[in-house]
């Protein structure tokens, strides 16, 4: 190798190594980034000419450490999103729904318009069906920005009532005892139905049903067909014995309120068991009463979002002020080959490449891919004692090169001094 060529060795040396410290200085910079992951620079042998003349050198190449996983750390804002394992959030620019990026940075929160951002970005998700099952198919044509505005509750009308309670059997026959449940319309109308239990002999009762009662106004808001009656007929031990008819239901016409006619199941309990209604002596017949024990009504009234959370699998649930919760989206996870081959841009986004190969989209928890985990984030994975490492390491191979340099450049001198 000739002194022109320890000069091109140093020389790329002095260039190598200050790749190095580049580096090293954006991976101790973005140390508090979320989800940052960090670079490592790989140094190759360069040999240039032949024979005599052959010289060498270096170069250096920057390589992404994107498969670490970083430290999850808990946040206070439940919309914060992490990844434990493998793969990426999909995300799209703004002004642009058909993009499509990838990241692991997950400080979303809820924008003006309702949607979940960061920055600039919006995350995609999968729009669930009633069931809660994805709805048009789990393929990234069919990725929506996730609207949480866009989210309203539903009514739901009463179709079920559910009575345990114990009748006197010590009452006298004729005496009569009431209790009360509460019903929802079509609309979510809610209004108060009265049930009237009378003894007509020592083991048979009748149940009559009042007109229902708006909760708001105090107003008969429909109609029970008249003359509609349960008879009730107990056992000898006091379980039910049988109902007539035997799978009651009670109609509601006429709503004031313009809701549908409601078909109402009185579940008043199993022949034979103790589930529903059943007949017991109080002992003391001027004190008899009615105890009911539980009613289980279902139905709901209209209701406002009050809350959104966000499971391990990717489902985003609404929560109503009705008591409603609803799947409304599903958060896929973006896996790749190569994901080291994907192309890091600013704030944590990264781009397909040729060396990536394409995302394939799976539910989080299927397919190899991670978790996903609520109100917290991921840290960045740079290890500050490592890049210190790796600085010295630099310093050091930088000054070697300059030490050539500077050498070679007094061998020169020393050359055309004899020459002079």
């Amino acid at each position: 190798m000739s002194l022109m060529g320890a000069m091109n060795s140093a020389i790329s040396g002095l260039s190598a190594q200050s790749s190095a410290l580049a580096t090293v200085s954006n991976n101790l910079a973005n140390s508090s980034t979320t989800a940052y992951k960090t670079s490592a620079t790989s140094f190759a042998s360069l040999v240039a000419g032949s024979g005599a003349t052959k010289s060498g050198g270096v170069s250096a190449t920057r390589v992404a450490n994107v498969n670490s996983q970083g430290l999850l750390i808990d946040s206070a804002i439940s919309t914060n999103l992490a990844i434990e394992g493998q793969g990426f959030f999909v995300v799209s620019s703004e002004g642009d729904e058909t993009s499509r990026s990838y990241t692991r940075n997950g400080e979303f929160s809820v924008n003006e318009d309702g949607y979940l951002t960061n920055g600039n970005t919006y995350l995609l998700g999968w729009a669930t069906g009633p069931n809660g099952n994805i709805a048009r198919g789990a393929s990234n044509v069919n990725l929506d920005r996730i609207d949480i505005s866009s989210v309203q509750s539903s009514a739901q009308a009463t179709s079920s009532v559910g009575t345990q309670a114990i009748l006197p059997a010590d009452a006298a026959n004729g005496a009569t005892f009431e209790s009360s449940f509460e019903v929802y319309d079509s609309l979510g109308t809610a209004c108060t139905v009265t049930a009237t239990y009378e003894k007509k002999s020592d083991k048979t009762w009748e149940v009559t049903y009042s007109d229902p009662i708006s909760a708001d106004t105090g107003q008969v808001v429909g109609t029970i067909p008249a003359g509609y009656a349960v008879g009730v007929v107990f056992n000898e031990n006091g379980t039910l014995a049988s109902t007539t008819p035997a799978d009651p239901k009670m109609v509601i016409e006429n709503w004031t309120t313009g809701a549908a006619d409601s078909s109402i199941a009185l579940n008043l309990g199993s022949p034979g068991g103790s589930d529903g209604l059943t007949q017991f002596s109080a002992n003391d017949s001027e004190s008899a009463e009615i105890d009911v024990q539980k009613l289980t009504v279902d139905g709901r009234a209209y209701g406002t979002l009050s809350d959104i959370e966000i499971d391990t699998n990717g489902a985003v649930v609404a929560s109503f002020s009705n008591g409603e919760t609803r799947t409304i989206y599903k958060i896929p996870i973006a896996g790749f080959t190569n994901p080291s081959g994907l192309i890091e841009g600013n704030n944590g986004l990264y781009e397909l490449s040729t060396h990536s190969g394409n995302a394939t989209l799976h539910t989080a928890g299927q397919g190899g891919s991670g978790f996903i985990k609520s109100s917290q984030l991921e840290a960045s994975n740079v290890d500050t004692s490592t890049e210190f490492s790796s600085m010295l390491a630099a310093q050091q191979a930088y000054s070697s090169a300059s030490q050539i340099i500077s050498t070679s450049n007094t061998m020169f001198d020393s050359l055309i001094g004899a020459v002079r």
